[in-house]
């Protein structure tokens, strides 16, 4: 009798030690897996001033997606902000334009990396003087809260073609980063008329058709006094910047590509940012109802661009388009020269 309740005790015995030991292997490996960071190969071969670490652990993105949201609501506490080291970084890099290349695309697109913080909304701090007397610190106080150990981008298209911007920008941050986003230049400007027609109808206003426009019914050449032309002419505004920055701090992306394929894209800018590739094609789908590409945080957050990107362009006269992109040829063989790419535009 005494030998059978032995027996009974040490197998309960073993089964309670079975359980102990396998909780605690589980726990080991489910905290291991939740700190462990994910390894990264660090972009080597670039030297940058802007400090990012070789590894961003998996945390990073959690807590971007939990405690930033509640900053953006105005719900977080300053005691949360302390505790979290969080500061708000002028950017260190800067989506300068050009209207209607994909700026707002690029912003968003870019915020999937864990180790970018974007300002929600255009600043218009550098190419607006009332906001620019406002001094350096109003323009801070625009940007996001963030990690020391993220970069900060705000993107504000008008940026490329205002006269005092590159002055005013090179007297902030002399080595700061600057992305250009451009479209084949015949269909940017399209683009740009399409936006400008959209707004003219919701006011019930009228407007002239873009041939009206891009035509001088003059002379019958191209009218480079219309705004949406000249902005096309990207090597007349590239050359005023170039007067501050060396051509090495621009990166340019195409932005007809974004929209067709827009992983290669993002992860030239990640190398230009001397960020580790973090962006993949996980967080890239193609809505085939929008007709573009939407972006995917994780398996619970999805999110597209606003309604009002992608608008259908109306149709231009042919002879129209022939004639603009003769006239933006020579210009963007220049363009292509001093960026060290080229693009397939007619």
């Amino acid at each position: 009798m005494l030998f059978k309740q032995q027996a009974l005790l040490r197998q309960k015995l073993f089964v309670l030690g079975s359980l102990a030991i396998g909780s605690l292997l589980y726990l080991v490996t489910r905290v291991g897996s939740l700190d462990r960071p994910q390894p990264i190969c660090p972009i080597e071969g670039r030297s940058d001033q802007t400090h990012i670490p070789e590894q961003i652990p998996l945390r990073t993105l959690q807590f971007k997606r939990g405690l930033l949201h509640e900053l953006r609501k105005g719900n977080a506490t300053t005691e949360q902000i302390r505790l979290h080291n969080l500061v708000r970084q002028l950017p260190q890099a800067i989506i300068i334009g050009v209207r209607k290349g994909g700026t707002r695309a690029l912003l968003e697109m870019l915020n999937l990396h864990p180790a970018v913080v974007k300002a929600s909304q255009e600043v218009h701090f550098f190419d607006n003087d009332p906001n620019y007397a406002k001094g350096i610190e109003w323009y801070r106080g625009k940007m996001p809260f963030s990690h020391p150990h993220q970069i900060t981008i705000e993107k504000s298209p008008a940026y490329f073609i205002t006269e005092e911007v590159p002055e005013r920008i090179f007297k902030m941050n002399s080595s700061i980063k600057l992305l250009l986003i451009v479209r084949e230049p015949t269909t940017r400007a399209v683009s740009d008329y399409t936006q400008v027609l959209e707004g003219k109808e919701r006011k019930n206003k009228t407007y002239y058709k873009f041939e009206k426009l891009a035509i001088d019914s003059n002379t019958c050449e191209v009218n480079t006094k219309y705004k949406a032309v000249r902005t096309s002419i990207y090597t007349k505004h590239l050359e005023k910047w170039l007067k501050y920055f060396p051509v090495e701090q621009f990166h340019i992306v195409d932005g007809d590509r974004l929209i067709t394929d827009p992983l290669p894209e993002l992860q030239l800018v990640e190398q230009f940012l001397n960020l580790p590739t973090r962006i993949s094609q996980y967080n890239l789908y193609f809505n085939a109802t929008r007709g573009f590409y939407c972006l995917r945080f994780n398996i619970v957050f999805n999110k597209c661009l606003a309604g009002s990107k992608g608008r259908i362009h109306p149709d231009v006269d042919p002879s129209v388009v022939t004639k603009l992109r003769k006239f933006f040829h020579p210009f963007n063989q220049k363009f292509y020269q001093i960026i060290g790419r080229t693009f397939n535009w007619p």
